[in-house]
């Protein structure tokens, strides 16, 4: 009966946007999307690392990055180290190793604070969206569809705020493991 399309593309970019902000946020285990964002300033111009090397999982506290271009590996090094992610590189043979330092429990706190904020913001965006969908689609509604309106769209929240609930709950523990 009602058009909520509009919610659940902004409520899925919602969920979409913290997943990407979860994986920027680095806990003691080496994961090769944290340099997702790192850019790197190779042949005249801002470029991806996953565009100038393969990264991979070596070990549980390693990255290893196999540059394609041999004379990127400089470029590649400073990026990381001036990305403030707090990873260690080194350059061998084969390309670079980005080692993943443990982490201590004032850090774990922090992070665990910053994923909360991250996840509050998210649950904010779900409610403002509801209230504007129920703005632009109630206007014109009798009390008993108005109730039907708001019901319906709550399912829909409660969806939502239980998928973002599920990524809050898997960062944290992520975190202090």
């Amino acid at each position: 009966m009602y058009n909520f399309s509009e919610f659940k593309k902004v409520s899925d970019s919602t969920v979409e946007w913290l997943k990407k902000e979860y994986t920027s946020i680095r806990t003691g285990r080496a994961m090769p999307s944290i340099l997702d964002r790192v850019s790197v300033s190779a042949y005249g111009s801002s470029v991806p690392i996953n565009q100038l090397a393969t990264v991979s999982v070596e070990d549980p506290k390693t990255l290893r990055l196999t540059v394609w271009d041999k004379n990127a590996i400089k470029d590649i090094d400073k990026a990381i180290r001036e990305s403030n992610l707090g990873l260690s590189v080194a350059v061998d043979a084969s390309g670079l190793r980005v080692s993943f330092p443990e982490l201590t429990s004032e850090r774990r706190m922090m992070l665990s604070k910053v994923a909360k904020e991250k996840f509050e913001e998210a649950r904010v965006a779900v409610r403002t969206e509801r209230e504007k969908t129920l703005n632009r689609a109630g206007k014109d509604l009798s009390e008993d569809d108005k109730f039907r309106l708001k019901t319906e769209l709550q399912k829909l929240v409660d969806e939502v705020n239980k998928k973002l609930e599920e990524l809050f709950t898997k960062k944290e523990t992520e975190i202090s493991e």
